[in-house]
């Protein structure tokens, strides 16, 4: 499978630890196929700072292609995360403007040569859809936008991914239908610690999370979406595809970051224990 991850990236600021980490919905997404066994590409820009440098150094160590990303004058885009007890994140102050841009006509012709491209809602690839659907089947994270939000993007997209952690079964497997009716091949529901629900091809499957001591939920979601999409590209049923992919996303959990590679925050590198598997 060859997969594009068109958007977003920053790096994650954890002020308690002193450490950044390589992140951002279309980059982990890249990172996490790559590691599942994809060709993976990134297409964003990223800052010149050191930041930004170390960003560019994590897709080289993890074998993603950035032969089209850009490089920006200034600083990385950022977020901060905040930790509690259970490894459970929240985000606090961030700047994603640096990475925004919008693919030229070389690019739309490059993605041509992808079986998927994934961008989402922090990626503002919104008007660019129509493009996009046009040169590559497109994987779009609504993350927790509302319905209004993403109706009139689901003609464009292929594989449709909500995050609804309070939504019932009922609720949950009427977005499913309703993502379909608008062109969705795909449609995911996740739901936090209740798993997800998962409609493909006249299946729908509810897929449970796989128990484990988490130190960090950051990336769960994202590495969640490129595994399953790598499973069912080679093939495999939608249960088997879901359960392989939320045994990857809990091995992600064990993590810190998205998918390691931590830098000090005064620019150090500190050693990086840990690998998803």
């Amino acid at each position: 499978m060859r997969i594009c991850g068109l958007g977003d990236n920053v790096v994650d600021r954890y002020p308690r630890r002193g450490l950044m980490y390589p992140g951002g919905n279309a980059l982990n997404v890249a990172v996490h196929a790559a590691r599942c066994g994809a060709e993976a590409a990134y297409l964003g820009v990223t800052g010149s700072d050191a930041a930004g440098r170390h960003v560019r150094a994590a897709l080289a160590a993890e074998g993603v292609s950035t032969e089209r990303a850009r490089i920006a004058a200034g600083p990385n885009a950022y977020a901060t995360v905040h930790l509690d007890d259970d490894g459970n994140r929240t985000f606090g102050d961030c700047d994603e403007t640096i990475s925004l841009f919008t693919p030229d006509d070389a690019d739309l012709r490059w993605l041509r040569g992808f079986d998927l491209v994934h961008t989402g809602d922090c990626s503002g690839m919104e008007e660019q859809l129509p493009r996009l659907a046009a040169a590559c089947p497109v994987s779009f994270d609504f993350s927790d936008r509302p319905w209004s939000y993403a109706e009139p993007l689901l003609p464009f997209v292929r594989s449709a991914v909500l995050s609804r952690p309070e939504a019932d079964e009922d609720e949950a497997a009427g977005l499913l239908a309703r993502a379909h009716r608008l062109g969705a091949k795909l449609a995911v529901v996740t739901r936090g610690a209740r798993g997800a629900l998962l409609s493909y091809e006249g299946t729908t499957h509810h897929q449970p999370v796989v128990p484990v001591r988490a130190t960090d939920t950051l990336g769960a979601g994202d590495s969640f979406i490129a595994a399953l999409h790598v499973a069912l590209h080679r093939g495999r049923p939608l249960a088997d595809a879901a359960g392989y992919a939320a045994t990857y996303a809990a091995a992600v959990c064990t993590l810190t970051g998205a998918f390691g590679h931590p830098l000090a925050l005064d620019g150090a590198h500190p050693r990086d224990p840990s690998r998803c598997p």
